[in-house]
């Protein structure tokens, strides 16, 4: 599958961004500093609308890598749906810059693909789901899924991409999509990990309210009796757009319909919890890390991480 790869501006050092390094240190044991590239391709993507429409459009992909390091495993980062226009038009191209960073520490090549009707992408909003009280789910989380496969077959062509192995990752809407895709058999893809996900939210007109919550719950039993990998779901225990028990719900939905996974909650974080996976990642990095060493994933020490214990559910506070 061909690949372009953007002619970026360039940065104010004069070096083209597409080709800029960025020396980050990395935080392990005896290691020295690393230089980490970052880049933009596009990658050609072909998706179905809830309505039927069928959407055929690039779409920009940002990579993050070691480039001193040879051949690693993938991780591909999803990112959330805006609850509102004007969050749509901010978007611009998601990165997660400090997490991709130290998921390329970990010894991943990471890709975070700004999907269509997003940011820099552009194009109709493919993963639209219809009114908040019929929402379509299946046929949107099928269009994000289906952007990451295009992502990972344009991967092939890259020297540096060890598709043998791999884990999928995403935020909130993103979250949801890496548990749809733990029932798609992708290549060497060995875990899923959800943080926050799910669909619908509205944390100021339906705060721990979403839109059509029992369909969410549908859809995730609906994975859950496909789904073929280990999975690690990861939940602020204030988060806004779901509230405490629903992550629960749609957990055990998963599970009992015969998905692997295990649930962490995790701490409240500032008046919204929804935003913890870029607001406190030292809370969820010791479940992340021991979730790794379980699959068999990730440059690591030793020493095990150890799973902080879940607190006791509590009503979130109000904003």
């Amino acid at each position: 599958m061909r690949i372009r790869r953007d002619r970026l501006a360039r940065a104010d050092t004069g070096m083209p961004w597409r080709r800029l390094w960025l020396l980050v240190a990395l935080g392990l044991p005896g290691l020295s500093p690393a230089a980490v590239v970052e880049e933009v391709i596009e990658v050609p993507v072909s998706v179905t609308t809830m309505a039927g429409q069928r959407v055929n459009q690039p779409i920009k992909v940002t990579v993050f890598r070691d480039d001193a390091r040879g051949r690693a495993p993938y991780l591909v980062l999803n990112h959330g749906r805006p609850a509102t226009a004007a969050d749509f038009a901010r978007m611009k191209r998601p990165r997660y810059s400090a997490n991709s960073r130290y998921f390329v520490s970990l010894g991943f090549v990471v890709f975070v693909p700004t999907r269509a009707g997003y940011g820099d992408s552009g194009g109709i909003d493919v993963e639209y789901s219809g009114r908040c009280d019929e929402r379509d789910y299946p046929p949107v989380y099928a269009a994000a899924a289906d952007q990451t496969v295009s992502v990972l077959e344009a991967a092939r062509a890259l020297p540096f991409v060890d598709l043998s192995r791999g884990i999928v990752v995403g935020q909130s809407f993103g979250g949801a999509t890496a548990i749809a895709l733990s029932a798609r058999p992708l290549p060497g893809l060995l875990g899923a990990v959800n943080f926050a996900g799910g669909g619908g939210g509205n944390p100021t007109r339906r705060p721990e309210d979403p839109c059509s919550a029992h369909r969410m719950k549908a859809l995730f039993a609906d994975y859950g009796a496909r789904s073929k990998v280990p999975t690690l779901w990861l939940y602020s225990a204030n988060d806004r757009f779901w509230g405490p028990d629903l992550p629960r719900d749609w957990f055990s939905a998963f599970v009992e319909a015969g998905g692997k996974g295990r649930f962490v909650r995790l701490p409240p974080y500032k008046d919204n919890g929804h935003g913890i996976f870029t607001g406190d990642p030292g809370s969820w990095k010791p479940a992340f890390e021991a979730f790794l060493r379980e699959i068999g994933l990730g440059n690591l020490p030793d020493a095990p991480a150890v799973v902080p214990p879940e607190p006791a559910n509590k009503a979130a506070p109000g904003r």
